[in-house]
């Protein structure tokens, strides 16, 4: 047994001494998986355990790390004290491994797990935050322990942000690549120098584990790099002499989105955004006029062609609804959703995002993709999602990027300087 624990790469030493949270997160070949699948196995052969295995999504078992675990129990010599059945395995000492997708539990079907000891979460970086909100109380035996590993895509991902941002009370969390492995083999070796020629921009999240500018095949996946590249998400400040314009991608039961900006000589500063469901016009512009906007010089209010339609239910436009609210409407041209995307790749160069004030925008454009059809795997029309309706505000901006005006600014007052000896 001790050559086998002899085996572990010295970063995840950490598996064997009590902790509430175990957590590595890294790229390929870091050898992440099999140490945390071995570390189980050992502890489980010296002391009756139960250890859930959770993932995101399990359809079934062959999506478990099953296949994993039977691979190393055969690698450390327990196949005599391990039972592999088809959905879970089990120990001569008790030790028992179950297997969990946690997106079709709830609170009440998760309480089941209750009594783990402990739960491994795998490919954790898909791990929702309703996930996490679910099974974390869950797994409150005295002592028990999580385990987590995964690869992260965004910063802002639920479980980066809850583990490698601002980790809990408890955590120990651990970057772990391929480097930090010594049994890194030739075999992966040559898969890693093959990727870092053939694929440079996928290569730091693969091999480096290090967070991706956005989500693998995003709509604006190359004008994040250069927006971040070039600094324009950042800290934005409004300036009080200039209008603020609204555009609007209007919804109710579906989001409504509606982005703040200001045109300045040719750029666009995005300095505000909302998103919200189930709220009328009224109330959106009642909490413009409010304390969280004092001050603001508002502009015009850009709404798309369907803001021009009436409603069956008062038989009103959307436009004429903002405009009895005393807001001045214009037209967001009625362009084709593609046409309207290149046009959008155009004037990005030209926007500034306020890192926080548009932080849900900024996410929205990071993780705007396209259907991926099943049979064919090829790309088709944008996915219609949680984040398509903040994209297709951005879209609808830029189509009037050049119809802004400054011209309902307030003029400055007037200054008597007087020069003194």
């Amino acid at each position: 047994m001790a050559e086998t624990i002899a085996r572990f790469p010295p970063k995840l030493s950490f598996l064997f001494a009590p902790a509430r949270y175990k957590v590595a997160h890294g790229g390929r070949g870091s050898g992440k998986s099999w140490s945390f699948a071995r570390a189980l196995l050992i502890q489980g052969s010296e002391r009756p355990l139960r250890i859930l295995c959770a993932r995101e999504v399990q359809k079934s078992i062959k999506d478990s790390v099953h296949k994993l675990l039977s691979d190393q129990i055969s690698a450390l010599g327990l196949g005599g004290f391990y039972d592999i059945f088809e959905t879970e395995i089990r120990g001569k000492n008790g030790t028992e491994f179950a297997f969990a997708g946690l997106a079709a539990h709830t609170i009440a079907t998760i309480k089941s797990f209750e009594g783990c000891d402990i739960c491994w979460v795998e490919e954790a970086q898909v791990v929702s935050k309703k996930s996490w909100e679910v099974l974390t109380p869950t797994i409150r035996k005295e002592g028990s322990e999580i385990w987590v590993t995964y690869n992260p895509e965004l910063e802002t991902d639920a479980t980066h942000a809850m583990f490698a941002v601002d980790p809990p009370t408890g955590a120990v969390v651990v970057e772990v690549n391929y480097a930090d492995n010594p049994f890194f083999t030739a075999t992966l070796e040559q898969e890693r120098q093959d990727c870092e020629r053939k694929a440079p921009k996928d290569y730091p999240n693969i091999w480096g584990g290090k967070c991706k500018p956005a989500v693998a095949g995003a709509i604006y996946y190359d004008q994040i790099v250069e927006a971040q590249a070039s600094k324009r998400i950042r800290s934005v400040p409004r300036d009080p002499t200039l209008p603020v314009h609204r555009v609007w991608d209007l919804g109710f039961n579906d989001c409504m989105s509606i982005i703040h900006v200001q045109r300045v000589v040719s750029e666009l500063a995005i300095v505000g955004y909302v998103e919200d469901t189930g709220r009328t016009l009224a109330d959106y512009i009642a909490d413009f006029k409010g304390d969280d906007y004092a001050g603001w010089v508002w502009g015009k209010d850009f709404l798309p062609h369907d803001g021009f339609a009436r409603r069956h239910q008062t038989g009103k436009t959307d436009s004429e609804v903002l405009e009895a609210l005393g807001c001045k409407v214009d037209r967001t041209p009625n362009m084709e959703v593609e046409q309207g995307i290149r046009q959008a790749r155009m004037v990005f160069p030209r926007v500034y995002f306020d890192k926080d004030k548009a932080a849900r925008l900024i996410e929205c454009l990071k993780r705007y993709r396209r259907q991926i059809g099943v049979a064919t795997q090829e790309a088709g029309a944008p996915l219609h999602d949680q984040y398509s309706h903040g994209a297709d505000s951005f879209r609808y901006l830029a189509l009037v990027a050049d119809q802004l005006r400054n011209e309902a600014q307030k003029p400055l007052p007037k200054i008597n300087r007087k020069f003194v000896r």
